[in-house]
């Protein structure tokens, strides 16, 4: 069983013992220190707390106890139920709430859930608040109310509306383009709130021709729920066999959106930014913010358009942080995750359909012609679990000597620059693993380039 708390939230395997996985008595422990962690912030006033969830298996059951707690501490609570990780984000300032609650595990398999938290302004706590809400478990000196002054429970379902006619609202999004292109479109929802949401997005966008594949929302995912190319067959397959002009995939959580071609063959993760960033800027230049572990065609792209380009740590916080700071038009993650800031400062899978489609009717290329016209990049992605004997730290410095004649970032984790290429070693932060990323202008550069930093890697742990 695994529990592991950072930036991105309380994240856990179902069951077992308390402080091994995300037990009920884990999740009640948690979501107390996060009632007391905004009393504090918002000292004299009625709190109330947006709370949402994926369709994971063991969504209402973590839902339950979330609710639960949150009344017992005097907090009101307004349920959205089964939605979107950005609709969550969006319902926090629209219903003028004090936080808000995701129950998801986004990409990892059922065996996952978690708690992703949320401030006032519907955004991810920063490593400061994170922090502070970690002391305030250690003490566990959390306090409940008389039975007088529960919170108030209650339920929405209008919020989801609410985010899409907000982002109806974005001057670059053209719904009559769309409308008129008449493009036929194909979703993978992996059986979560995607098939809720996408589906309802597409409608009113005016794309008529909707084929759903694993769009039921009932937590079996088909598949592995990361979107990467290597577990989306099932689409590829579908868009040929539709004769589709473009496929959707989203993760259980709908803030990652991967794209397939019109025929069949993945966009790339890496891309989905790259080419809604292009389209952005075309119509109001400005800068943009990836994260370390992201492609550097977004880079070109930026200072073609006459902007700048600037990387941050990993982590979607560390993204929207630099955003404000730069000033960024559009930004995101090379996983597939886009932030929008004329919507919110949250990936969103919703408002990348939104921006992808417009772009593609408004130009009149196919997705395939559009891909094409990016500088290709290709990146190595790979990982290795570690346990509590690696001394992580020690192991980067290490590899920091080996590669000590070239440019080397230190932000996050240890990224080396090469000539057209770099590698990006960093511990994840939502599961127990070191991820090696490496990227090149072929992937067979990419490839060895991982491998040769792999192979570093296992000769320092062994003591070579």
């Amino acid at each position: 069983m695994t529990l592991i708390k950072s930036i991105s939230g309380i994240r856990g395997t179902i069951g077992g013992k308390p402080d091994e996985g995300l037990t009920p008595p884990d999740i009640v422990k948690y979501i107390s220190a996060y009632g007391c962690f905004i009393k504090a912030k918002i000292p004299d006033k009625k709190l109330q707390v947006v709370v949402g969830r994926d369709a994971r298996i063991s969504g209402a059951m973590v839902s339950n106890l979330v609710c639960g707690t949150l009344i017992g501490m005097g907090i009101d609570v307004l349920d959205i139920g089964l939605t979107t990780t950005p609709t969550v984000e969006v319902a926090v300032t629209e219903s003028d709430s004090d936080g808000g609650i995701i129950i998801t595990a986004s990409h990892n398999p059922k065996q996952w859930n978690a708690l992703k938290l949320l401030n006032q302004q519907g955004e991810f706590l920063s490593a400061r608040d994170e922090a502070e809400l970690m002391k305030i478990v250690e003490q566990g000196d959390c306090s409940y109310v008389d039975v007088d002054n529960l919170g108030i429970y209650s339920s929405s379902e209008r919020y989801l509306l609410k985010h899409i006619n907000r982002i109806l609202d974005i001057p670059l999004v053209d719904p009559d383009a769309i409308k008129n292109a008449h493009f036929s479109v194909v979703v993978d929802a992996v059986n979560s709130t995607g098939g809720i949401a996408i589906p309802l997005l597409l409608e009113v966008l005016g794309v008529n021709t909707i084929h759903r594949l694993y769009c039921d929302p009932t937590g079996q995912f088909p598949h592995n729920p990361e979107p990467l190319p290597e577990h989306l067959s099932a689409i590829c397959e579908e868009v040929v066999r539709q004769k589709a002009d473009v496929g959707f995939v989203v993760d259980p959580d709908v803030d990652r959106l991967a794209i397939i071609n019109e025929i069949g063959e993945p966009f790339g993760e890496e891309y989905t930014l790259v080419a809604i960033a292009d389209y952005v800027l075309q119509h109001k230049p400005g800068n943009t913010v990836s994260n370390l572990s992201s492609s550097q065609a977004l880079k070109d792209i930026t200072e073609k358009a006459g902007g700048h380009y600037f990387a941050s740590a990993v982590g979607e916080v560390n993204v929207v942080e630099m955003m404000k700071a730069k000033k960024a038009v559009i930004g995101g993650e090379g996983n597939g995750g886009v932030i929008c800031p004329d919507l919110h400062y949250g990936r969103d899978a919703l408002v990348g359909i939104a921006l992808f489609l417009t772009y593609l009717a408004k130009s009149g290329k196919t997705c395939s012609t559009l891909r094409a016209e990016y500088p290709s990049y290709f990146i190595s992605k790979n990982k290795i679990a570690f346990g509590p004997e690696i001394v992580l730290d020690e192991i980067l410095k290490k590899i920091e000597e080996r590669y000590k004649d070239y440019d080397i970032s230190r932000i996050d984790g240890v990224k080396i620059h090469f000539e057209k290429s770099w590698v990006h070693l960093r511990k994840s932060n939502t599961e127990p693993i070191i991820r090696i990323y490496a990227e090149s202008d072929m992937p067979e550069k990419a490839d060895h380039l991982a491998r040769k930093i792999l192979n570093d890697f296992k000769e320092i742990i062994n003591g070579e």
